[in-house]
């Protein structure tokens, strides 16, 4: 249903440290590519031929990345202990505390997650449901 999804950088080192962080734990990893093309965009994709495409770019009107009020972007995870890892591993990477990883039961029962910014602002959330 979707094919890919997009998140705006104003330093795509920095953004590329924090997602690679991020994501490992879920097992996204970065698309390989030219590295002079890692200055303007990056993808990751899990091993699935169906899977769905995360990309950080360089916003193409060259104008300044900005976050999105009421806009994110949620990762599904296999376990409350992923969301713990993605959670600690974006935090270390320059990420900026949303919510601690814990269950949601304002959301339903078996909602366990995490939000954080990404250096540049944008919102991001780890979730795993064990009610679905």
């Amino acid at each position: 249903m979707i094919a890919h999804l997009t998140q705006g950088s104003n330093d795509m080192h920095r953004s590329i440290r924090f997602y690679d962080a991020f994501l490992d734990p879920l097992g996204i990893s970065r698309r390989a590519q030219e590295a002079a093309q890692d200055e303007i965009m990056v993808c990751y994709k899990t091993d699935s031929p169906d899977s769905t495409l995360f990309f950080v770019v360089k916003p193409i009107d060259e104008q300044p990345a900005t976050s999105g009020n009421g806009a994110m972007v949620a990762f599904q995870a296999k376990s409350a202990h992923q969301v713990d890892q993605c959670y600690e591993a974006g935090m270390s990477s320059g990420g900026i505390d949303e919510g601690k990883p814990g269950p949601r039961p304002n959301y339903s029962q078996g909602y366990y997650g995490a939000y954080l910014r990404d250096p540049d602002g944008n919102k991001v959330h780890i979730v795993y449901r064990s009610d679905v």
